[in-house]
């Protein structure tokens, strides 16, 4: 199952998140008090792989928590939509007697109590009638197959009984006014047209073949009429439950302590009263132990020596109490060895060697590697390997043998780390996500990838002081918490601008945000298919409008003086900006400006238009044009620029796009390349256009 979007109401303080949409990787940006922390936690109290239990006094919304507790039915406090695996699906179609495409899509929703709500939004309405039309032309067909068949004599009777009977359900036909076959209708015609004469009938004949099929066609109408709505089905919504994928929550407050004094940690791992760094910590602790294998109660008594004040030890107790602290050493090696395999599958930055030591009451971590061969207590080292490893614990101990499944909520992962290093974990957040998705907070722009900012979304503080998400990235126009909440992207791309200038990067200046992620996804295509293959990164830089782009070009010219690409689209004003541009600062780098209307042979043609019509149209009607009577995709003109056509389509709908729908098209369009079916294998037009932008950019990278 694949997490497509959550939404959190009435917990802590959140009190209506809306809707945020889920990829393989999501970051949500914001400022300290933004409340992420707390989107993250309702997340995980869904279905938390390990702890995670709802605690009224920390969960409830405080403004609201005598309200809530008195309720004897409580507020569903985390809502989500989840996609099917494709088995998983069809297993619930079959048992539900639905298509795939009605439960492909489930909605599961908890409230306080604990309890689980699961739905089917893409389910149609169970029938509750037939169209007349249909019943009708099943009685006329059987009636006319009946009357012109040749059959023989002793059949006769039973043809003249069986029309016979057809005329009455015929009559019944006539009394319906509206045109709906109601349920208690039906089953009087098949009752009709099952009560006949037995001994007038010679078995598998073609009289009795042709009224067996009439009868099952009528059965079926009526099962569909019957058929509950898949929601109800008990046994669809326990599958649902029972693959729904668990979720692992980690915070810095659970990072491992070089040293561990075993009587503080059994002590804790009992008790239910911790505040939420001890907890944290407590909880580390409990899947550290589990990794070793032995709880920390058995590891102390492993290691406890003969009591001084019984006197001197027999040489049968000296040789126990030894034989028990080998045992503890080899149990510990075996667990050492173990982690520092697995780890180096894991961390890039170094290759590291873990060794745990039992010594008494105390249970340590030293950590050596091989530019450092010394060994070092694990507080010793940097903060970012405490939490990389602190992580990993927790990651492959709660997830155990799901964890291809398990879905990662990581609050302020790598916060200690180096920025090279931060870098290298967005990169590792990016490989993880092929078998988990996950879902992190961040303030920091080098966990932001600008190639990818579909992918994040801004929280904050709104106008009511309550926590929202938004996954427009624009600065905030009219709202200045969420301009401040997005500046780790601004950073991000300030970043990947110095990344252009210093490390020889390849940049391209396009118009707007919409245009980043179209481009950025037509890249990442034609590398994943082996069609290009760039020796320097190429980054597309949105200059906020046509209108930025004479004012980018000049700064990311760097030292060098070579002029960046330009990609713009055909309209007047892309137009526009061409005759600028080449009279002004690219006279005599005309090759430089990339006019989208000539790479298409298409007039005002725009960034959209390099997308297949079907596909683009299709993700258009579902997002912004399902409330018109036709379906847009049906009526879009081919070899015409699609955006004037859609703002037409919507006007005479009376539809409103919202301010930045193509953005939002955009980022849909790039994640559906991705990961639905290829929009290109029968389009080799399209194809080809794209190939040719990037041999024009390739020609510098």
């Amino acid at each position: 199952m694949k997490l497509l979007k959550f939404r959190v109401l009435n917990f802590r303080s959140v009190d209506d998140s809306g809707w945020i949409e889920v990829d393989s990787v999501t970051s949500l940006i914001g400022t300290n008090e933004s409340g992420k922390t707390n989107l993250l936690l309702a997340l995980w109290k869904l279905n938390p792989a390990q702890d995670g239990e709802i605690k009224p006094t920390a969960d409830y919304p405080r403004k609201r928590f005598n309200e809530i507790r008195s309720m004897s039915s409580k507020p569903v406090f985390i809502s989500t939509y989840f996609e099917l695996s494709n088995s998983l699906a069809e297993e619930i179609s079959n048992l539900t007697g639905t298509t795939i495409d009605d439960v492909k899509i489930t909605s599961v929703q908890k409230d306080f109590d604990g309890t689980y709500y699961i739905g089917f939004p893409d389910a149609l309405q169970p029938l509750r009638y037939i169209d007349k039309s249909e019943v009708q032309k099943l009685l006329l067909d059987t009636k006319s197959k009946a009357s012109t068949s040749t059959i023989d004599e002793i059949e006769e009777d039973f043809r003249q009984d069986l029309i016979s009977r057809i005329d009455q359900a015929l009559s019944i036909l006539g009394t319906v006014k509206d045109d709906r076959i109601d349920q208690k209708k039906l089953e009087k015609i098949e009752l009709i047209m099952s009560e006949y004469e037995s001994e007038n009938i010679r078995e598998n004949s073609f009289i009795e073949t042709l009224l067996t099929s009439a009868i099952e066609s009528i059965d079926d109408m009526l099962k569909v009429i019957k058929r509950p709505h898949p929601q109800k089905n008990q046994e669809a919504r326990t599958l649902v439950l029972n693959n729904l994928p668990v979720f692992v929550y980690y915070s810095n407050y659970g990072n491992l302590d070089s040293e561990i004094y075993l009587p503080h940690v059994i002590e804790n791992l009992n008790r239910d009263n911790l505040g939420s760094r001890e907890e944290a910590k407590a909880r580390t602790l409990k899947v550290l132990f589990e990794f070793v294998n032995l709880d920390p109660t058995e590891i102390l008594e492993l290691g406890k020596d003969f009591p001084i004040q019984q006197g001197r030890p027999s040489e049968e107790q000296i040789q126990e109490i030894a034989e028990k602290k080998k045992q503890r050493d080899i149990l510990l090696q075996s667990a050492s060895t173990e982690l520092t395999h697995k780890f180096r599958d894991w961390w890039k930055q170094g290759e590291y060697r873990f060794r745990f030591q039992a010594d008494g009451d105390h249970f340590r971590i030293w950590v050596s590697d091989d530019k450092r061969p010394e060994e070092i207590e694990l507080e010793g080292r940097s903060t970012g390997l405490q939490w990389f490893l602190s992580f990993y614990l927790i990651f492959l101990v709660e997830s155990e043998d799901t964890h291809k499944d398990a879905i990662l909520l990581l609050d302020e992962p790598g916060m200690t780390l180096h920025p090279i290093a931060q870098r290298d974990l967005s990169e590792f957040f990016a490989n993880l996500s092929k078998t988990n998705q996950l879902v992190y907070t961040t303030h920091s722009p080098f966990l932001v990838s600008p190639d990818h900012l579909e992918r994040v979304k801004s929280v904050y503080i709104n106008e009511n002081g309550l926590t929202f998400v938004s996954s427009d990235l624009r600065a905030g126009e009219k709202n200045s918490a969420q301009s401040q909440s997005i500046y780790p992207v601004h950073a991000a791309l300030g970043l990947s601008v110095s990344d252009t200038l210093l490390q020889g990067c390849q940049p391209v200046v396009v118009e707007g945000a919409s245009d980043q992620y179209y481009l950025s996804s037509i890249k990442n295509y034609l590398i994943g298919k082996g069609l290009i293959k760039p020796k320097r990164e190429i980054i597309f830089i949105p200059a906020g409008g046509v209108k930025g782009i004479s004012l980018i070009a000049p700064i990311i010219m760097g030292k060098d003086d070579n002029l960046p690409y330009v990609i713009l689209d055909s309209d007047s004003s892309g137009q526009g900006m061409e005759k600028q541009l080449n009279s002004n600062l690219y006279n005599g780098a005309s090759d430089k400006i990339i006019m989208i209307g000539k790479i298409l042979n298409i007039e005002n043609a725009e960034v959209e238009d390099l997308f297949p019509r079907e596909f683009l149209a299709k993700i258009i009607t579902k997002t912004y044009l399902n409330r018109a009577i036709d379906d847009f995709d049906d009526v879009v003109v081919e070899d015409t620029p699609i955006i004037p056509q859609v703002e037409q389509f919507a006007k005479k709908n009376n539809i409103n796009l919202e301010k930045g729908w193509k953005v939002e098209i955009a980022k849909k369009a790039k994640t559906s390349l991705v990961s639905g079916k290829d929009p290109l294998d029968k389009n080799q037009h399209i194809l080809e256009c794209w190939k040719e932008i990037f041999s024009k950019i390739e020609n510098e990278v």
